[in-house]
């Protein structure tokens, strides 16, 4: 196990109950759609998808700055006061408060907030990578809203987002951000061998193929973290390559929790094995070191010219 900069206790972890919590799950990840697709229209194209995922801040989740001819603007989910906040390069602001609403309304309020600060913007509204999706300004079906499990979500994110950055930070190959993407709505790092990968099959509910195969041009590693959903009944950690190697799936990987899952074609890790461990730290950190090498040495990766030990200083 390697040493790492920062460690965390598990009280520092929040509990995530998923039953409890599906329908706000939903909801966000509706809201958050609305926002994402905002920067996907406004932002120029970033290899793959770069250019749309949110990003973990001090209060939520944040767009970064987003162009509009000379002027630019970032909106971003505050869960510590429970406010959405649009601000402008010139000066412009407008909050709204986070609470129960149906999607649609939200969608309206959003879009009337652009105009009115001269910024309006349009978005595809069907919902991305969605089954059975409901646009944007018809969707009454989502409305609720948990303050109290969405600032859970949001402190659990923050505890990932460090762990996530301890582990990038091992990497000098080219390696993805440490981003949420609004369409999968997880959090996720991507690290690649520098191989091209054969062509994505795609099929991914409302999301082009030719998106997915620019996204698997290469070969990865993929970790991430899911608050529940799509076939998984609780939050849960993840980890996959691209294409996936032969004997992948019967890899050995830690912790002892981590179990290969032939319905989704990846590792998981159940986020209460983490929480409840001895070290969360250390636990996460060897599910995703684990799995990597997995990949990497089943991949035949050329791993002394992707990885970093030590930082320079060290040598």
């Amino acid at each position: 196990m390697s040493n790492l900069k920062n460690r965390s206790e598990s009280k520092d972890w929040p509990e995530l109950p998923y039953a409890e919590s599906v329908n706000t799950i939903a909801t966000l990840h509706m809201w958050m759609q609305v926002i994402g697709k905002i920067r996907l229209v406004q932002t120029p194209w970033i290899n793959h998808s770069w250019h749309v995922p949110l990003y973990i801040t001090a209060r939520g989740l944040e767009t970064s700055l987003i162009p509009y001819g000379g002027r630019s603007f970032s909106i971003g989910f505050d869960f510590y006061h429970h406010v959405l906040k649009l601000i402008t390069t010139d000066g412009g602001e407008w909050v709204l408060p986070l609470e129960s609403r149906t999607v649609s309304d939200f969608y309206w309020e959003v879009m009337a907030a652009l105009k009115q600060l001269g910024i309006p913007v349009e978005i595809n509204t069907m919902p991305s990578e969605v089954a059975d999706a409901i646009p944007f300004e018809r969707d009454q079906d989502n409305y609720e809203y948990d303050p109290e499990y969405t600032k859970q979500l949001w402190q659990a994110l923050v505890q990932i987002h460090r762990v996530f950055t301890e582990f990038r930070s091992r990497f000098i190959g080219k390696c993805s951000p440490i981003h949420f993407f609004w369409g999968s709505f997880d959090l996720a790092l991507t690290r690649f061998s520098g191989r091209e990968a054969p062509p994505h099959p795609g099929g991914v509910p409302h999301f082009p193929d030719w998106v997915a195969r620019e996204a698997y041009s290469h070969e990865v590693s993929s970790a991430g973290f899911w608050p529940g959903g799509g076939g998984v009944d609780g939050a849960c950690f993840y980890s996959y390559s691209y294409p996936e190697p032969q004997g992948f799936p019967e890899a050995r990987v830690a912790p002892a929790s981590a179990y290969y899952s032939k319905d989704l074609g990846e590792f998981l890790l159940p986020y209460d094995a983490v929480r409840a461990s001895r070290s969360p730290d250390e636990a996460l950190f060897d599910f995703l070191q684990s799995t990597y090498e997995a990949a990497a040495d089943k991949g035949m990766w050329d791993r002394s010219a992707l990885e970093e030990s030590f930082p320079p200083q060290a040598r």
